[in-house]
């Protein structure tokens, strides 16, 4: 049986703390180039930390301030700790699939950090929806719907975008895009290790509410996945972005659905 290097363990999880947060990582954490790809794996494990911050912050605030003001604030310390990251992904996703017709059209137009009609339409409904969702779960009689819904809607959405790493590859030219990807490929003993991560916060709701969340997720995923296969061949970082916010959004959707 191997042996588990620990303290590479950890010096992953920082990377991919690092990579997806503004969190810096503590002095004794070492970096190397080969971590890039490994990391992948801990995505789900960064989106339980940027959840405990967004359900914290909200559960702190909402005795002071409201379900309304606190919804907002905790999205907004969500963004700032991430750096936007998944929503800059997002943003040129919309921009390059919606503005491009071919598969080099599509990928210059996500390298362009400017952002286009697509991009800030797409992400004005996106935030819109987010917030309109965890208002709903907010008016219900569970006090702990918006808790919750923030819980497992972080890393599991993040599982469901490396899941990507694993199943297409990367088409973007890694030395002409605007970021290097952390992480262009995943074994498959990485999907399940990041897919154990999120399975302890899949228990915080009903067993039909599960079966019926994984079951609506791995629809969008099978579709979205052949559809970015079909545009581009494969999948960029700002598909990734673009599947983690769609995938956030479909936990509230569903959720809401069960809430009312």
């Amino acid at each position: 049986m191997k042996k588990i290097n620990w303290q590479q363990e950890l010096d992953l999880f920082f990377t991919a703390l690092t990579f997806l947060t503004r969190i810096p990582a503590p002095k004794f954490v070492s970096f190397k180039e080969r971590y890039l790809n490994d990391s992948a794996r801990y995505f789900p494990l960064v989106g339980v930390v940027v959840a405990i911050i967004a359900a914290s912050s909200y559960a702190l605030l909402l005795p002071v301030l409201g379900p309304l003001l606190a919804i907002i604030l905790s999205m907004a310390l969500t963004i700032f700790v991430t750096g936007a990251f998944h929503e800059d992904g997002f943003a040129d996703m919309c921009d390059g699939f919606g503005g491009g017709w071919e598969k080099k059209q599509i990928l210059n137009i996500m390298k362009d950090s400017r952002l286009g009609t697509y991009g800030a339409t797409g992400l004005l409904l996106m935030l819109a929806t987010k917030f309109l969702a965890l208002l709903t779960l907010a008016q219900t009689e569970s006090s702990l719907a918006v808790v919750i819904a923030l819980l497992v809607a972080h890393p599991l959405s993040r599982f469901f975008s490396v899941a990507y790493i694993h199943r297409l590859e990367y088409v973007q030219d890694i030395d002409k895009s605007k970021v290097k990807p952390l992480a262009s490929q995943m074994t498959e003993n990485s999907l399940i290790f990041a897919g154990i991560s999120v399975v302890g916060l899949l228990l915080l709701l009903d067993a039909v509410i599960i079966l019926v969340l994984i079951a609506v997720l791995f629809v969008v995923y099978f579709f979205f996945g052949r559809y970015l296969i079909s545009r581009i061949g494969g999948y960029t970082g700002d598909c990734l972005g673009g599947a983690q916010q769609l995938s956030e959004v479909i936990i509230y959707l569903v959720l809401c659905s069960f809430a009312l």
